[in-house]
Order: C-alpha cells, then sequence, then structure tokens
C-alpha cells in the first residue's frame, strides 16, 4: 500500500502515453471503486463515465477534443458527466439515507429543501453537477496513481459537439476528460512546476 503522501508527490499530468500498453478492465474497475469513495452533496453521487476505449470512439472524442494526441495514445479517457437533475427526487441515492438509519420525514425534509433551496435555478443546479463531479475526477486521478496507473485532465473540448457525438442530453454537463495509461518512458516531462503554497494562498479571518 502506498503512503498517500507519495501518491500526491508522485501524481503528474502525463502528455505522452504508451501506445502499446493498455489498461486492462480489472485495473479500471479497481479506479473507479475506490475512487466514488469520494463525497457528494446527500451522498447524491450525481454523475456518470463514459468510457472511450474503442479506436472509432477515440476518434470520435479527438474531433471534439481538439485533436489532442493523448487521445489516441491513451488506452481509455473517461468523459467526467455530471447531472443536473441528480438532486431531484427521483434519485434513488437519497433513500441510501434510510440504510444509514434516517427516518422518512427527514430524508423527504431534505429533498425538498435541495429543490427549492439549494438548486432552485438552473445556475445553481449546474454547479451542484460540476463541483460534484470535479471531487470524483481528482479521486480517480490519485486512485489511478495508488494502482500505478498515470492520467492526464483535459477542459479542452466542444462540448456542444462532444454531446452531440455521444448521445449526452442537455441536462447533463461534461466536466472534464481524463486519459488513462502508462507513460511513454521514451518520452520526457518536464519538472513539475512551482505551486503556490499555504503562505500564498490562505487568508486567516
Amino acid at each position: 500500500m502506498k503512503d498517500l503522501k507519495e501518491i500526491f508527490e508522485e501524481r503528474r499530468s502525463v502528455n505522452f502515453f504508451d501506445k502499446n500498453k493498455e489498461l486492462d478492465e480489472e485495473t479500471l474497475k479497481k479506479i473507479i471503486d475506490l475512487a466514488v469513495l469520494t463525497p457528494s452533496a446527500f451522498n447524491l453521487q450525481p454523475w456518470e463515465i463514459i468510457a472511450v476505449k474503442s479506436k472509432e470512439a477515440k476518434e470520435k472524442l479527438y474531433d471534439v477534443a481538439l485533436k489532442q494526441p493523448k487521445i489516441l495514445e491513451a488506452p481509455v479517457t473517461l468523459i467526467m458527466v455530471g447531472d443536473k437533475n441528480g438532486y431531484k427526487e427521483d434519485n434513488p441515492a437519497w433513500w441510501y439515507m434510510k440504510d444509514a438509519g434516517m427516518p422518512d420525514d427527514k430524508i423527504q425534509g431534505s429533498i425538498n429543501f435541495a429543490k427549492n433551496v439549494l438548486y432552485n435555478t438552473d445556475l445553481k443546479a449546474n454547479n451542484f453537477a460540476v463541483r460534484n463531479t470535479s471531487f470524483l475526477c481528482m479521486s480517480i486521478m490519485y486512485a489511478a496513481k495508488y494502482y500505478g496507473v498515470d492520467s492526464h485532465a483535459m477542459i479542452g473540448f466542444e462540448e456542444d459537439k462532444l454531446k452531440e457525438a455521444f448521445g449526452i442530453p442537455e441536462n447533463k454537463v461534461v466536466v472534464l476528460l481524463i486519459s488513462l495509461g502508462y507513460f511513454d518512458k521514451s518520452k520526457t516531462l518536464y519538472p513539475r512546476l512551482k505551486r503556490n503554497e499555504y503562505d500564498k494562498i490562505v487568508k486567516v479571518v
């Protein structure tokens, strides 16, 4: 088991993937099943993932994602999709609370609060989908590193064309693309760039 600090320090955004090294289905499943331990509002988990693996699907994604070579080179690229309607009562995840002992009336109160206060505008619903799915995105990249798999996240894509190409409905938002695979060791990564640390980014009030 890798130390968490080691995973944080070793994870890099890999621009070059080994085209000859596949990511097996079992490892991908382990990555996702570990990453979904990430938190989400009310545990509603308003996300889904399209795993792009076939040559045809890769080429389709490549065309709507600014023709980034890593999409064709990586064994799989995940389309991370957030559900703007994921807070609504028909999401069965609401009732997972019942398994934890919460009474029905309290669950219904939470549903009404989400619908009438927290996510009662299009902007709030969109933010709900993006923010929660973003938790999962980062968790996937750290989980991948735990299993020895490299990753690269991308926001370079034409969302309307991507949604059309992959049949993603209007109530859902494409949050991020994540390529997963193994670094092409014939290439060289730039050194890690400087990060702004505590003294620069924290304001204590």
